[in-house]
């Protein structure tokens, strides 16, 4: 303010002085600039919770898919090849024998299943995994995976938490706290699920002690992912005005509650929900994807569990090229099959699982790496825990193996 003190006025009195053009032009961009920022601020790709963010240290990886295999695979048939079962097969086990839940053990068990060496590395992958064995020096195998828990529940809690009880944050929802995501549009965390959710139920994707908006978001792998996904309302802007309206009443319900977490994630969820109403439909529709490339994840064979889980990997490929930060898939339902859990007859159930899985995880792999996002996505193949080497029990002399607590890890 300046003193334009004007004769006949009493000395108490100012008047703004005229802006230079100037200063109206610097105070004019500051502006523009802080609602500009403002916006950015709001914006779910940069500064709202959930946005991207950048790590302390550089790292190559920006997504990560998570193929979980429900109840088990047996790592002594499928990446740890153990000769001294094979020679020891049907003899009293003669080893240290871990407790097992059923208390049920028999004699040494080794794996009916030959392996070989595949690529320049010789990493032995057994006769389940021809496909998978093809990508062999694109993978690392880690063998010494333990686990404290050989009930499937806690098992999984532990390996989506790190933490034998529920409660605590995935590693799904702590990927995206940490690095938040590249993609307004759709969820950051993306569970895509093929029919069975594992054991110990929804809270194995749970956000635990972070903001509910942190928690996945479950979507099918088919035309319709979601129910409701589609606009209800005829009238163009109707949809929106009902939204406009329910803000305006939580903004108003906020007053009185102050921030309330559930609140915020119910809002933050409407708007996400409106918004994958156009990126959703867009993302299933694989019309564009060629036939060589649904022929190689396996989406023409005629096995029906191949195809369906050939779509997920698909899926899982599009979600990455999105920005999608975690997606995790689980397996698809097999007609007499208790997952990947063989307490029955292993050589079925493994059979018939692998054969569903084996040829959409090598597409994937390799589909991954012909577009060059496999240098930057993490692919991880696991299960919560693998099979004791020895027996339980015996069924119509056809040895049959425990859960182990003991396990592999498959990194691509």
């Amino acid at each position: 303010m300046k003193n334009t003190h004007q004769p006949g006025c009493g000395c108490d009195q100012f008047s703004p002085a005229p802006l230079s053009r100037r200063d109206m032009l610097l105070r004019c961009a500051n502006g523009f600039g802080a609602v500009a920022l403002t916006a950015l601020l709001g914006d779910s790709a940069y500064g709202a919770p959930g946005s991207a963010k950048q790590p302390h240290h550089h790292a190559k990886a920006k997504n990560i898919i998570f193929l979980y295999m429900d109840g088990g695979v047996s790592q002594v048939d499928s990446f740890d090849p153990k000769p001294r079962l094979t020679k020891e097969n049907g003899l009293p086990f003669s080893m240290t024998m871990e407790p097992t839940q059923f208390d049920n053990n028999g004699s040494t068990l080794g794996s009916p299943w030959e392996f070989k060496n595949y690529g320049e590395s010789g990493t032995p992958v057994s006769e389940l995994f021809p496909y998978v064995g093809e990508c062999a020096d694109d993978l690392v195998v880690i063998r010494s995976m333990v686990s404290k828990f050989s009930e499937h529940n806690q098992a999984n809690y532990f390996l989506h938490t790190g933490h034998g009880l529920a409660g605590r944050p995935s590693m799904g929802s702590w990927t995206q706290y940490g690095l938040g995501s590249e993609n307004q549009n759709l969820p950051g965390f993306v569970v895509l699920n093929g029919g069975l959710i594992p054991s110990g139920g929804v809270e194995n994707f749970g956000n635990g002690f972070l903001p509910a908006a942190y928690q996945a978001s479950l979507l099918k792998a088919q035309e319709y992912p979601l129910a409701n996904i589609a606009p209800a309302e005829s009238v163009p802007g109707a949809q929106q005005s009902q939204l406009d309206l329910l803000s305006r009443l939580d903004a108003d319900a906020m007053k009185y509650r102050g921030q309330h977490d559930a609140l915020e994630a119910a809002i933050s969820n409407y708007e996400l929900a409106y918004r994958m109403q156009v990126a959703v439909p867009e993302l299933v529709d694989i019309k564009g994807e060629s036939d060589a490339t649904r022929k190689l994840y396996g989406m023409e064979a005629d096995y029906e569990h191949t195809r369906a889980y050939g779509m997920q990997c698909l899926l899982a490929r599009r979600l990455v090229e999105r920005g999608v930060r975690f997606i995790e898939l689980t397996c698809p339902p097999i007609d007499g099959q208790d997952r990947w859990d063989a307490h029955g007859d292993l050589v079925s159930n493994h059979e018939l699982n692998s054969k569903a899985v084996d040829q959409p995880i090598a597409g994937l792999l390799k589909d991954l790496k012909s577009r060059g996002l496999l240098d930057e996505t993490l692919v991880i193949w696991a299960g919560e825990f693998g099979r004791t080497p020895f027996a339980q029990g015996t069924w119509a002399g056809i040895t049959t193996p425990l859960a182990s607590p003991s396990g592999w890890r498959v990194v691509a």
